[in-house]
């Protein structure tokens, strides 16, 4: 009974990976599933990193990108070595992106920072109010920098009557975040979380799965990829399998 079990776990997180893997477009290089996650197409990768408010909800603006490989928040702009949560001192809350640049451009990931927060706020987003949660591009080079001011002018010319906030600088030191603060949407549905099979901190901050899970549960996916999940999802909850109750 265990092994079937456990035999039924597997194959319902490979058709889970391949479910968002397919619905987001991402490729998979093949059966193999490391941390249940799909892998943003093989190949080298490279990072970005944002601040645009509120790191919770942040990461999830971008989990569900086609050739986004994983997500992650910290801590970045500031003097103070090693963060917390309770005392950022002059850092902002960022979120890191590693994403397959075959699949998906810097620029796309620009177009995705800018819609997901109000550049033109001052000292914080929305009901979030604070230095820490202020608007800056972190680059990574030159050609980064260059392709960021770019942005930043096109979207101060969509509207002249007020002046864009949003810093750019160097990344420099990027300070990860309390576990707590990791895939922070997804851990608020423990039901998806027991799906891909209540994988350890450090395997669940790793996975493309679960960065894409965790845009779903903020509703932050492509309609017609939140409607798919959401069919899977409910297919599942109607059959009563796999329910992982113990790791």
């Amino acid at each position: 009974m265990a092994r079937a079990s456990s035999a039924t776990a597997v194959a319902f997180l490979w058709a889970l990976a391949l479910l968002v893997a397919a619905a987001s477009g991402a490729r998979l290089p093949g059966r193999t599933v490391e941390g249940a996650q799909p892998r943003g197409g093989g190949g080298p990768t490279a990072t970005a990193v944002f601040a645009l408010g509120s790191f919770w909800r942040s990461e999830a603006a971008f989990g569900c990108l086609p050739g986004v490989v994983r997500t992650s928040v910290g801590y970045a702009g500031g003097s103070k070595a090693n963060p917390e949560y309770r005392n950022l001192a002059d850092h902002a809350e960022c979120v890191k992106v590693e994403y397959n640049p075959r699949l998906i451009q810097y620029k796309q990931l620009l177009d995705v920072f800018w819609a997901s927060h109000d550049p033109r706020e001052v000292f914080g987003q929305g009901p979030d109010v604070g230095n820490q949660y202020r608007s800056v591009i972190f680059t990574n080079g030159t050609l980064e920098a260059r392709l960021a001011g770019l942005s930043k002018e096109r979207e101060q010319g969509k509207d002249r009557s007020s002046v864009i906030t949003t810093e750019i600088h160097p990344v420099g030191a990027f300070y990860p975040a309390e576990p707590e603060h990791q895939k922070f949407e997804l851990k608020r549905k423990p039901f998806l979380v027991q799906l891909i099979g209540n994988l350890p901190e450090e395997e669940l901050q790793s996975s493309t799965l679960a960065a894409k899970l965790n845009s779903y549960a903020a509703d932050l996916c492509p309609p017609k990829t939140q409607k798919r999940i959401s069919s899977k999802i409910d297919e599942i909850a109607k059959k009563g399998w796999p329910i992982l109750r113990d790791i």
